[in-house]
């Protein structure tokens, strides 16, 4: 039986390859583009090519995909971890199940490797005992300065399920994040429109956050965030929009303010909570170090 899925707001113009990649599972290009070829991919009930930029409400058919896998014979270089590096995760997971587990991201590495790094968590993770029999899939991301909840799905399933969650916006995300200045107090949601460029064409997509005030003087806020959309660099950007940039981004800042130096990026995951399967999960997890450290010496 073909899955059906109807494209939502959040993929808007997107091209169909990334669309894929991002809510069914992530393959090689090349092996996205013999799919469609093979006509195992159908918008709209026609054939369409992996460059067709989806529109709100096109409806995504996908037949049986489980003997397209990727090749080993092209072998990519990956990072390889020491021993100490590989036996350090065990103080990161918090929760270790047959089908997936939850870790406290630290700072400073990102989730996979790109152009800009090769040191990766993925690379680690395939190493440790948590996935002796089985291999990383990711369902979401954290960004490489960012610390905090990342879930790893150990099986197609439920990465399939957990990319299905988050879709239709069924897992709730807490972040903290310590910001310059004092926020105004009446703002209760931060609504924009950002701004972002894919192949040098503008695409514009709605972002919303909640956000709470826990602590705040005249030079920095403490905050409890919680995005409803999922964007890319969202709060990092909508709380540059409000005035109140995060303390240590060097990406998104108010040129006319005295930057702090810090060793971190001051935004934590710190709260994630979902069902799957009639189960219902809730994690934690602490902020590291150098985030308690700022916290108690400046707010």
């Amino acid at each position: 039986m073909p899955q059906f899925f109807t494209v939502d707001d959040d993929f808007n113009n997107s091209r169909l390859d990334k669309w894929f990649i991002n809510k069914v599972v992530n393959l090689p290009h090349s092996l996205i583009e013999k799919i469609i070829r093979q006509n195992k991919i159908k918008v709209n009930k026609k054939k369409t090519k992996s460059s067709y930029r989806l529109q709100t409400g096109d409806l995504i058919e996908i037949h049986d995909i489980s003997k397209f896998k990727p090749s080993n014979d092209k072998k990519k270089i990956r990072y390889l971890p020491k021993k100490g590096e590989i036996n350090s995760y065990d103080e990161y997971v918090i929760e270790d199940n047959e089908n997936f587990i939850v870790l406290n991201k630290p700072i400073g590495i990102p989730v996979q490797s790109g152009t800009k790094s090769f040191k990766n968590m993925i690379d680690i993770l395939k190493k440790t005992k948590y996935f002796e029999n089985s291999k990383p899939f990711i369902v979401h991301r954290l960004d490489k300065e960012t610390s905090g909840l990342l879930i790893i799905a150990k099986n197609r399933e439920y990465a399939q399920l957990f990319t299905s969650l988050f879709r239709i916006r069924k897992i709730h995300k807490t972040y903290l994040a310590i910001t310059y200045g004092k926020v105004n107090n009446s703002i209760k949601t931060m609504k924009d429109n950002l701004i972002y460029y894919e192949n040098k064409k503008k695409i514009i997509q709605k972002a919303i956050s909640n956000l709470k005030i826990l602590k705040s003087n005249e030079y920095c806020s403490f905050l409890e965030l919680n995005p409803i959309t999922g964007r890319k660099h969202q709060l990092r950007k909508q709380l540059l929009n409000i005035g109140n940039p995060i303390i240590g981004d060097d990406k998104y800042f108010l040129n006319n303010t005295k930057r702090i130096k810090t060793k971190c990026l001051m935004l934590h995951a710190y709260k994630i909570k979902f069902m799957i399967k009639n189960v219902r999960y809730n994690f934690k997890a602490k902020y590291n170090d150098i985030f308690e450290q700022f916290l108690k010496n400046n707010i």
